[in-house]
């Protein structure tokens, strides 16, 4: 009997240190093309033998009301064979109940920065391709608007650069368009990180926490919060 429980601490021992040891690929795939928004977000482990795609083909202003539509996907397992879809509305009072739980949580966790920079010295960032063609029908006002594209987009990396670890340059392109009011992005990436550095970031939220829990106003955070009266 003995022997059956040693066995099966070691097993649980040795499949605990893999799943800490687990790198988690997320492959972030954005598309803007002047009214038309797609964005998809793809989660692999152990070589795909664990899939999970979240898609978001549509955005767009409801004509009814002041709200944003987004139709989402998912896609679960390896050959996402599993899948779900709905649609959701997304309006002013959404935003600003995520403003004040994001001012929650930075009230309430002492350090949050630090714990939060040094999680994301542990991720790594490559395969950054970020195309973007624009272009408002007048040559001098495309022209600054490209520089101002080209200052965004360096502050963006030189961010990313210093957060996180960048394996190699970015691909970055910007066309003008003098002829036509155009205004077109792609960005691609994909960030990786082990399953042990994101539990550790997790335990020192927990540790590092102050004070009562917070009033959080989101879903589904406001569950969290014993609030269940918000309602998209």
């Amino acid at each position: 009997m003995m022997k059956w429980v040693l066995l099966a601490i070691l097993l649980l021992t040795v499949l605990a240190i893999i799943i800490l040891f687990t790198k988690v690929k997320i492959l972030l795939d954005y598309f803007h093309g002047n009214d038309n928004d797609h964005f998809k977000v793809t989660i692999k482990a152990w070589g795909g033998l664990i899939k999970f795609k979240i898609e978001v083909p549509v955005v767009k202003i409801d004509e009814n009301s002041p709200t944003i539509v987004a139709e989402q996907k998912v896609e679960t397992g390896p050959d996402e064979n599993m899948k779900q879809q709905k649609t959701t509305q997304i309006d002013k009072n959404d935003l600003l109940n995520s403003l004040h739980d994001i001012r929650q949580m930075i009230t309430h966790i002492a350090g949050l920065h630090k714990i939060v920079r040094h999680f994301l010295k542990k991720v790594t960032i490559q395969n950054i391709e970020w195309h973007t063609m624009v272009g408002v029908s007048d040559a001098a006002a495309t022209a600054v608007i490209t520089g101002a594209f080209w200052a965004v987009k360096g502050g963006v990396i030189g961010l990313l650069s210093n957060y996180m670890k960048m394996k190699e340059m970015p691909v970055m392109t910007i066309t003008p368009s003098f002829q036509q009011t155009v205004s077109i992005t792609s960005f691609k990436c994909m960030i990786q990180v082990r399953v042990g550095h994101a539990i550790l970031a997790g335990i020192k939220l927990v540790k590092y926490w102050k004070g009562g829990w917070p009033d959080f106003k989101s879903k589904p955070l406001s569950a969290l919060s014993g609030d269940n009266t918000n309602s998209v």
